[in-house]
Order: structure tokens, then C-alpha cells, then sequence
């Protein structure tokens, strides 16, 4: 009986992992700084999440199905590092850093299409950003055909 009840137990905790981790108690990545870094992009709309200036930083497991298409392995990641917009010269250049968010394949977040989402400040700790919400509702409606990606390697360069 104790074995199963311990069973039972160890099941429950094992299923909820993907969700915590989800919910952003997952770390950023080390050393994503030195992945393949996109160019600058800009986004105006003063309503949308990703207002600002960003870049996009890609995984080496995840750069072969970004440049191609397809389904992405798992561990494949991208981490997008967000700033506010400043104007210098007449210029949009990026402000302080408002937000860092990564997208990882995870197969166990069933719930978030295959993709673990999370959110960090400006200094890497858990935003607390909703993952179904914040993020894969987006992904899911932008990019149903693209393994939930929305940006693309054309807009990568």
C-alpha cells in the first residue's frame, strides 16, 4: 500500500513539473549571449507585449529547423532580450532592457503545445508572466503552421 500511495505520489509531482516550469521557475539559459543573434527589430505598437526593440537570440538545436522549417527538436530554444525605445539623432535605439523571455521544446508541456514559455526582469528573475496567456496563445494563433515559432529566419538577418 505504501508503495503504491508513494507511487501515486511521485506521478503527481513528475506531472506537474512542466507547469512550474512553465509558470517561470526555469532559468534562463547560460551563455545564450553567444548564440546566434538576430538583428535589431522594432516594434511600435505602444499595446503589444513586444513593444520596443529586441533581439533574438537562437540555439544551435534549434537554428537547422529555424532556417529550413519543420518541427523543432526538443531542447531547441530561443531567448528574446527586449528594450524600451529611446531616440537618438532622430533614431529608435534601444532604452533600458525591459524584459527577457524564453521559448524552449519541451515535450512534457502538453498544455503549452510541446513549448515551455517564461518570463524574467531585466536582471533574469521569474517575471511571473502568465505561459498560457502572455505567450502561447499568441504563438498558437501567429504561427500554428511554424511549430508555434512567430519569427523567422528571413527576418533573422
Amino acid at each position: 500500500m505504501k508503495r503504491i500511495v508513494l507511487m501515486t505520489v511521485a506521478a503527481a509531482i513528475f506531472a506537474a513539473v512542466p507547469v512550474a516550469m512553465a509558470a517561470g521557475t526555469v532559468s534562463l539559459p547560460k551563455g545564450y549571449e553567444k548564440w546566434e543573434k538576430s538583428k535589431q527589430q522594432i516594434i511600435t505598437d505602444k499595446k503589444s507585449l513586444f513593444y520596443g526593440i529586441h533581439y533574438t537570440y537562437v540555439n544551435s538545436k534549434a537554428m537547422k529547423t529555424y532556417k529550413k522549417g519543420g518541427t523543432y527538436p526538443d531542447g531547441s530554444m530561443f531567448v528574446v532580450v527586449q528594450h524600451g525605445i529611446r531616440q537618438e539623432g532622430g533614431k529608435p535605439v534601444p532604452g533600458k532592457k525591459s524584459m527577457i523571455v524564453l521559448m524552449k521544446k519541451d515535450k512534457r508541456s502538453k498544455a503549452t503545445g510541446g513549448w515551455l514559455f517564461a518570463g524574467y526582469t531585466p536582471q533574469g528573475k521569474p517575471s511571473g508572466i502568465d505561459p498560457v496567456k502572455n505567450c502561447y496563445e499568441c504563438h498558437l494563433k501567429d504561427a500554428p503552421d511554424r511549430d508555434l515559432v512567430i519569427s523567422r529566419y528571413a527576418d533573422f538577418r
